[in-house]
């Protein structure tokens, strides 16, 4: 993201300025220290930047503060009025606006957040408070009063670039209508068209793949692969031989994939990528599973199929753990009567659906023939991840469904949850979010996936085919 500046800059000084690297989600110009001549003080004041921050980045990244190396971070006191609005929810986002508030008094301490903090990479955060105006209270004028500061800032500090940070489509609308320079917050984004696929093929020799049948194992040369990837080998004659492989974790092996007789609570893969998952989901070394894909590759049915399994037949963990984010797909209905669980059936329907046709599939299992048997047993717990933060989750098989609609910071609070010889597995599609505050490149399903690519307890799957329903898949790709 360069930028033109009216002041003159040598021309040697000016090709190190335009090397860039991306600092805090944005590309920050830096100038190094050892520059041949003068440097005057003016040019590093052009390379600093007022960053004016939104409610929604606050409290997608409480610490976001903290990711804008040394340029400065201005708050309007419409927003900290905003981040009041949520304090006393009991939620993520509640969470998180408390987090701010804390941190923003933390910092005042020993100095002025009206003239200015210095944070700790060298930038400096203030709030910004017109005394002539009453503070924000709805949304609309908190947006107003960020477009206002923003032009007050770039009329009185002319020689630094003024951006406004904001996940607000609208407003970035806005203040590009009004000459404003706005971005949304990019230290989270991961691109889903630049997403690790946890797959590829590879061609090989017939002898190769002879020796890979009958030792269950091949040398890996070549371009190296992390760990937990999967392969389809294809023989190099131009035929149509091939095998399936996995990485094995610590990337020098290509190895078979597990497999278990008669499937998973009989439900057996229909495609490759289907048997991925299932050798990910059966490997109790693989501790982090994610599975990606649109509706009806299969996800969440092989998540609860190896969870089952895993639990009640295998033994491997004493209970399953499924949880959800609450999110409605379209309009809520508000208020729900009766008690927790009565309050949670409709948003766990899908959970419950799932296992039922797994219990139709296989049978009774430990002489539970229904899921509501399955859930008074202990064996299955579902519960909404809203209640997940503080446990210390062990021995558990945890899958956490429709993971695309997390932020990066409630991930982390899911996956921290997890603790000794225990399994979580996450399902998601970027393509159908419906939590209003993160898109297809800034959820935490993704960001998780780009986070773990080269971890070796760490496996990722995309499911690309469809296999719930002829309709199922033609309507995925068509609407």
């Amino acid at each position: 993201m360069g930028h033109s500046f009216a002041t003159s800059i040598p021309s040697t000084t000016f090709s190190i300025i335009q090397g860039q690297k991306r600092l805090g989600g944005f590309d920050e110009g830096k100038v190094e220290s050892r520059l041949a001549g003068s440097i005057s003080v003016d040019i590093m004041t052009i390379m600093r930047k007022n960053y004016i921050l939104d409610a929604n980045i606050l409290l997608h990244d409480p610490h976001s503060i903290f990711h804008f190396v040394d340029n400065n971070v201005v708050i309007p006191i419409g927003v900290i009025s905003e981040l009041d609005r949520f304090k006393k929810e009991r939620t993520e986002r509640g969470y998180n606006a408390r987090t701010v508030v804390r941190l923003l008094d933390s910092l005042r301490g020993e100095q002025s957040l009206a003239s200015g903090v210095t944070l700790e990479g060298g930038g400096r955060l203030r709030v910004h408070c017109d005394a002539e105006k009453p503070t924000a209270s709805r949304n609309g004028q908190v947006d107003d009063e960020i477009l206002k500061v923003a032009e007050t800032i770039q009329r009185t500090e002319s020689d630094i670039p003024v951006i406004i940070v904001t996940k607000d489509i609208n407003l970035r609308i806005r203040a590009d209508a009004a000459g404003l320079r706005a971005e949304d917050y990019e230290t989270d984004r991961v691109r889903v068209s630049d997403l690790y696929a946890g797959q590829e093929e590879r061609s090989v020799s017939a002898d190769q793949l002879a020796e890979f049948r009958k030792a269950g194992r091949i040398p890996l040369t070549g371009n190296s692969l992390v760990p937990n990837a999967y392969v389809l080998l294809k023989v190099n004659d131009g035929g149509r031989t091939t095998a399936l492989a996995r990485v094995d974790s610590e990337a020098k092996h290509l190895c078979t994939l597990l497999e278990t007789k008669g499937g998973l609570c009989n439900i057996k893969p229909r495609n490759k990528e289907q048997y991925f998952a299932i050798d990910a989901l059966l490997d109790d070394q693989v501790q982090l599973v994610t599975l990606m894909g649109k509706a009806g590759t299969g996800k969440t049915l092989l998540a609860i199929a190896a969870a089952m399994h895993m639990v009640l037949k295998a033994k491997h963990y004493r209970h399953v753990l499924i949880c959800r984010p609450i999110f409605p797909v379209g309009r809520d209905l508000g208020y729900l009567p009766g008690d927790i669980g009565r309050k949670l059936d409709p948003w766990m329907k899908p959970v419950t659906d799932t296992i039922e046709l797994l219990l139709d599939t296989c049978g009774p299992i430990r002489g539970c023939a229904d899921c509501d048997a399955l859930l008074r047993s202990g064996l299955i717990e579902i519960q909404p991840l809203t209640y997940i933060r503080g446990r210390n989750i062990a021995k558990r098989f945890v899958v956490i469904d429709e993971a695309q609609n997390l932020t990066p910071l409630e991930v982390k609070t899911a996956i921290t949850r997890i603790g000794q010889d225990a399994k979580v597995v996450l399902t998601g599609d970027p393509y159908q979010i419906d939590n209003p505050y993160i898109d297809a490149d800034s959820n935490g399903f993704t960001y998780l996936v780009n986070r773990f690519k080269s971890q070796s307890l760490a496996a990722h799957v995309e499911l690309l085919k469809g296999e719930r329903s002829p309709l199922a898949e033609l309507a995925a790709n068509l609407l």
